[in-house]
């Protein structure tokens, strides 16, 4: 088995399906224990990178991580997260939605700008097949957001 930080390399790794076997191991273990979270640093970064691929895993990893946050990274970049879900691209937009439910179960506190950043989101500029999509996402996490807080 790979040692994590050969894994957290990978994550990079131009061939698709090397750096996607890395990430479904990176969240396998990150559902377990905390041994993911010391590269959490690395995983806002990839939030940044030019390619969508590379931020989508980034936004999977934080979000699988923040139940061991306990030194509050996310809290501190949460923003940096809560924009992609405007992303240039409506699939990276639909990962980060789509995990806003992991940090919602381990941060709780974090309900209300999460709620306000799904608020003022404006699908309107992705084409019309995927903007459906991002709406039903807002709506599921929104609903989350109302009946658990």
């Amino acid at each position: 088995m790979d040692s994590t930080t050969e894994l957290v390399a990978n994550l990079r790794f131009p061939k698709d399906k090397i750096a996607y076997a890395a990430l479904k191991e990176l969240t396998a273990r990150s559902q377990t224990s905390d041994q993911v979270y010391p590269f959490f640093d690395e995983f806002v970064a990839m939030l940044g990178d030019k390619n969508s691929l590379v931020r989508n895993r980034g936004l999977v990893l934080i979000a699988q991580n923040a139940r061991w946050d306990a030194d509050e990274k996310l809290d501190q970049t949460l923003d940096a997260y809560l924009d992609h879900i405007m992303d240039e691209k409506p699939i990276t937009a639909r990962q980060c939605i789509q995990n806003l439910i992991y940090i919602l179960a381990a941060k709780p506190a974090l309900a209300s700008k999460i709620r306000a950043a799904l608020e003022s989101a404006d699908f309107s500029a992705y084409p019309d097949s995927l903007s459906p999509l991002l709406e039903k996402d807002r709506i599921r996490v929104l609903k989350q957001i109302e009946k658990a807080y």
